[in-house]
This record gives C-alpha cells, structure tokens and sequence, in this order.
C-alpha cells in the first residue's frame, strides 16, 4: 500500500509543477515580461543595464498615453522610449522647448541639461494610428526624429512598469 501512496503523491507534485510552468509561461506571454535598457537614450529615467519588467496587456485594453515609457519592437531590436505624439497631433521642438498642437508642453520628467539638448524639429503631423516616441536623454536618442520615424500600435508591445535590476534601482518607471 505505500508503494500506492508514494505514487500518488509524486503524481500530484508533477501536477503542481506542471500547473506553474503553464501558468508561468502565460503570464510571461500575455501580460508581464522583462526587457534590458540598451544604452544612455533614456537617461536619466532609465540607465544602461537595468531590467525592466513591461506590462503587455495594457495596450490590449487601452491606448498609449503620452509621458508612457513603452518597449517597441523592430525585427533587429526592441527600443525603450517615452511616447510623446498621439495620433492627429502636431508636434514640434523649438528653442529647446516641446510643442504639442502649438501649446508647450512641460516635460518633466526631463533634467535641464536634458531640455537644452533638444534640437529644434518639425512640425510636423502625426498620422493616424501612429505614435510619436523620443528617449529622455535628447542629444543622443535615435527616435521618432531621427530613425525611427512614427511608431504604430502594434509595434508598442508593452508599457514600462517597474525597474527589476540592479536591486538597488527597484523602483516604479515614471
């Protein structure tokens, strides 16, 4: 009879450790994943090296907001940036200073030296189903100004949510 019990009870741990590895490979798929911040461009909001975990059903149920940290993939590479435009909107940087159809915008999750690196740009339109994206540090993000050109929505795979690594950096994205 104890054969019998051992059994089943080995039977039962496969089964818990089967129901886990499914569940975790479903959050992982449908709803939270990690990312690695990949250069200075987001500086100082995110720094090289960190692990950032990003929540993938936001966008299912809802739309991008501007001041989102989103992940955005490309065939080549995942890039981390702040969206800035929305669809319709008319962006534009002149004297340092960010437009949105022609009213400033206070960006302030930007450092001073940060502000003062932005070159002017546009205006330019935003077409529909389009997002406009920038990284925080200005001078050196290649971005929807610059090489990326406008995101769509199916691009944006995720929105930032919490920084994961190095421990000492835990802490929500902003």
């Amino acid at each position: 009879m104890p054969e019998k019990k051992d059994k089943k009870e080995w039977l039962e741990w496969l089964k818990a450790i089967a129901i886990a590895v499914i569940l975790a490979f479903l959050l992982r798929t449908f709803v939270f994943a990690t990312s690695i911040v990949e250069g200075d461009s987001m500086d100082p909001t995110l720094q090289h090296g960190e692990r950032v975990i990003f929540n993938k059903i936001v966008y299912i149920i809802g739309e991008p907001s501007r001041g989102d940290i989103v992940i955005i993939q490309r065939p080549t590479k995942n890039y981390v940036k702040r969206v800035i435009g929305l669809p319709g909107e008319t962006v534009e940087v002149r004297n340092h200073i960010l437009y949105i159809n022609g009213e400033p915008y206070e960006q302030r999750f930007l450092t001073v030296d940060s502000k003062n690196y932005t070159g002017n740009f546009g205006p330019i339109e935003i077409p529909d189903g389009k997002y406009f994206v920038m990284g925080d540090h200005r001078a050196i993000s290649k971005d929807s100004r610059n090489g990326l050109g406008f995101i769509t929505e199916d691009e944006i795979i995720g929105r930032s949510e919490f920084i994961i690594f190095p421990f000492s950096e835990i802490s929500r994205t902003k």
